[in-house]
């Protein structure tokens, strides 16, 4: 049974006439008459009662019409929706970012792509930069958006923005004082960063600030969320050094200072290779929302 012989059926049984279903389809009337009685056979049963006056559903008909109009609506829609879906129109976008994103470029992108694509569903993922290149790499996300990934085999990197690093201290600190701050001036603190395996790129982009010391850096304690960092910094545990978007976040007993050389960190996107029209919208999205 072929779908082309259940649109033939669902035309002769609108029509009840096989000359006027066959103009309709743009077909003679012999291969429809022909197509007709295979389905038949096919299925066992008279569809139709003919007479050289008339033609009329049977009972069985009018129950197989029932059922098949169903089906081949559903067939339609479901081949409209993988259209519409290969066309970027709509659909669903997993994309994964890391908390400081949240600060800059998600709200604005967000906001837009609901706009210009209210059909396609985001799933929005905060997680941090290892989940998302492992969560990107395994195909559980579309999008990611981390920090200073370096080079990442079997993805698509695309800087998004920089921004300057700043050093995170509780209010009552002594530097506190100071209106720039140098990593000597840092020699012996506590620090809190995030752990390496999450954020391997931003935590090694931070150490390295360091380099020139005869000591390395002193981390007495690891947060996952950008938040928590900030929370232990307000409670005296240590300082930090995060991206300078974090000044958004209001905490009180928390305060930054410019860190000296105004060293930076980059934001990227992060995607498989492979062309994805909805996936791109929202990285226009994204741009356009960088740029102002």
């Amino acid at each position: 049974m072929e779908l082309r012989q259940l649109r033939y059926f669902l035309v002769v049984a609108d029509e009840l006439h096989f000359a006027r279903a066959a103009e309709r389809l743009h077909m003679t009337q012999p291969p429809l008459t022909v197509a007709i009685r295979r389905l038949e056979r096919e299925l066992g049963v008279q569809l139709f009662d003919r007479t050289t006056r008339s033609v009329a559903l049977t009972a069985a008909g009018q129950a197989f019409r029932e059922r098949v109009q169903a089906a081949v609506a559903d067939l339609d829609d479901a081949a409209g929706d993988v259209a519409d879906v290969a066309a970027g129109k709509s659909g669903k976008i997993r994309v994964g970012f890391v908390s400081s994103a949240s600060y800059t470029a998600v709200p604005e992108a967000i906001r837009a792509f609901r706009q210009q694509s209210p059909r396609i569903d985001l799933v929005l993922n905060p997680l941090t930069s290892g989940e998302q290149i492992e969560q990107l790499l395994e195909g559980n996300l579309d999008l990611g958006l981390i920090r200073d990934p370096g080079d990442v085999p079997g993805l698509n990197l695309e800087l998004l923005s920089t921004e300057d690093l700043v050093v995170v201290l509780p209010e009552s600190h002594p530097l506190a004082a100071a209106t720039e701050i140098r990593p000597l001036d840092l020699e012996g603190e506590p620090m809190i960063l995030f752990p390496y395996r999450l954020m391997p790129g931003f935590v090694a982009r931070v150490l390295r600030l360091f380099d020139s010391l005869p000591t390395p850096p002193n981390v007495v304690q690891q947060a996952i969320h950008q938040e928590t960092v900030l929370g232990l910094v307000a409670a005296g545990l240590g300082i930090s050094v995060l991206p300078e978007s974090v000044q958004r976040f209001q905490m009180p007993g928390v305060t930054t200072r410019r860190f000296a050389g105004r060293p930076q960190t980059e934001l990227h996107v992060a995607r498989p290779h492979g062309e994805s029209p909805a996936v791109e919208e929202f990285v226009l999205c994204l741009r356009e929302t960088v740029r102002g």
